[in-house]
C-alpha cells in the first residue's frame, strides 16, 4: 500500500476493516475525508460549523454501530451514504427547530431541503440503479468501466492491463462496454 493511499481517503473496505478492528486512524482520516462535504450541506442549509461538526458525528456514530452489529450492507459509495446520513440529520434537527420554536424562515430553510433530499433520494436510486447494471455487465468490460471512471485510470494503462495491441483498441472496448452498460441500466425496473 503506497504512503500517499494511507493517508489519504481511505477507501470503503478500509473504513469497514478499520470500524471492525477498532482503528482509531482510519476513523481519523474518515473525518478528514467526508467532512468538508458535511460543513456545506449544514452552512449551505442555515446551520453553522459547530452543527456540522455535530451532525457529522452522529453519523459516524451511526455508521460504527452499524457495522460493528453486522447490521450494514452497503448498496452505494461510504461517501453517498454518510453525506445521506447526515442530510436526513440534518433535515429533523431542522424539523424539532421548527417544532419547538423556530421562526419561520427556519421552516422554508427547511423546505429548500427537504426538496434537496428528494432529489438526492432519486439520484442514490439512479446511482444503485448503475451500480447493479455494473454488476450485471461481467468481465472485462465491468473491470474497464471501473478502471476509467471510478479509478481514474488512463486509456493507455487499460490497453497494457487487458493487452490491447493500442489504446484505440482499448477505447473501442470501453464504448461497446458503455453502450451494454446503457442497455441494462435502462432495461431495469
Amino acid at each position: 500500500m503506497s504512503k500517499e493511499l494511507s493517508s489519504g481517503i481511505p477507501t470503503d473496505n478500509e473504513v469497514i476493516l478499520g470500524i471492525l478492528n477498532n482503528s482509531d486512524s482510519v476513523l481519523k482520516r474518515l473525518y478528514v475525508a467526508y467532512f468538508p462535504m458535511v460543513l456545506q450541506l449544514i452552512i449551505n442549509n442555515n446551520g453553522s460549523a459547530d452543527d456540522a461538526k455535530d451532525i457529522y458525528q452522529e453519523a459516524i456514530i451511526v455508521l460504527y454501530n452499524k457495522v460493528k452489529t453486522g447490521d450494514f450492507e452497503l448498496s452505494s459509495k461510504l461517501k453517498t451514504y454518510i453525506y445521506s446520513v447526515c442530510r436526513r440529520l440534518w433535515l429533523k434537527r431542522l424539523a424539532q427547530m421548527n417544532r419547538y420554536g423556530g421562526d419561520i424562515k427556519d421552516f422554508q430553510e427547511y423546505l429548500s431541503v427537504d426538496d434537496e433530499t428528494e432529489k438526492n433520494n432519486e439520484r442514490d436510486i439512479q446511482f444503485n440503479k448503475m451500480g447493479s447494471a455494473l454488476q450485471l455487465l461481467g468481465e472485462p468490460c465491468k473491470t474497464i468501466i471501473e478502471d476509467f471512471y471510478i479509478n481514474n485510470r488512463s486509456m493507455q494503462q487499460i490497453c497494457e492491463d487487458f493487452g490491447y495491441t493500442n489504446a484505440d483498441n482499448a477505447k473501442t472496448q470501453k464504448y461497446k462496454c458503455l453502450q451494454r452498460l446503457k442497455k441494462l441500466f435502462f432495461q431495469q425496473n
